[in-house]
């Protein structure tokens, strides 16, 4: 399994817009040691790593992923798609991507982010 812990803790932090002093004491960690994290030169015990997890809002992937690679795809909702096969057009699942995506522009408009 690839570690992809360092590169996405600093991946979050900075699509959040989140600067890394405030991050650590946030964390209640020195700006130094989460450097450390970031730069892979250190790893925090697993307590830290579900801090870390919850404060930047993710679960799943965390560690096992390289989130810099997602690009907004949809397997989830694919899968979704593929189970409920026999009770979905192509025409709801199109109009289910369309609003999810629109809600999407919507809350990062909100947010700032665009």
């Amino acid at each position: 399994m690839t570690n992809f812990f360092a590169k996405n803790i600093k991946y979050l932090r900075n699509q959040k817009n989140i600067d890394q002093q405030k991050m650590a004491e946030d964390l209640g960690v020195a700006q130094s040691t989460l450097s450390c994290w970031e730069n892979g030169l250190r790893t925090p015990d697993l307590d830290m790593v579900a801090k870390i997890a919850k404060y930047l809002n993710v679960y799943d992937d965390f560690i096992s992923k390289d989130l810099t690679q997602n690009d907004n795809s949809f397997d989830e909702l694919e899968l979704l798609f593929d189970k409920n096969k026999d009770i979905l057009t192509d025409e709801d699942k199109e109009y289910m991507k369309f609003i999810i995506e629109k809600r999407r522009r919507e809350i990062d408009k909100q947010l700032g982010d665009e």
